[in-house]
């Protein structure tokens, strides 16, 4: 069974950062494409950010020069840098990951999701 688990949410005011880790662990082959999903109240999910096994990566215009994802392939973990946040980051923020766990098994994964608030 796969596992990933966010951390790094919170409370921050608005210009601040934070940084989400988010570890992927069970039986694990490979790690496909990692990114990072957020869902605001009353709003679809929606990518915040991806980064493929190679380290290319992929930005929603809404986030481009303020956050950075990055990856530790040895680690099973992926970290999305937030700086510069507004009120409109406020929103659940979901791991999601590619995941071989066999030669014939391949699926996504979700997070459970860590809340993150701008707010003065």
């Amino acid at each position: 069974q796969v596992q990933l688990v966010e951390s790094g949410g919170g409370l921050v005011q608005p210009g601040g950062s934070l940084r989400l880790s988010c570890l992927a662990s069970g039986l694990i082959l490979s790690i496909y494409d990692m990114g990072w999903y957020r869902q605001a109240p009353g709003k679809q999910r929606e990518l915040v950010a991806s980064i493929t096994s190679g380290g290319r990566t992929n930005y929603a215009d809404s986030v481009k020069g303020r956050f950075t994802i990055s990856r530790d392939n040895a680690k099973y973990t992926v970290y999305l840098q937030m700086n510069s946040l507004k009120p409109e980051d406020t929103a659940v923020y979901y791991c999601n990951a590619d995941i071989l766990t066999s030669l014939t098994s391949r699926d996504f994964y979700w997070g459970q999701g860590t809340q993150v608030t701008v707010s003065s």
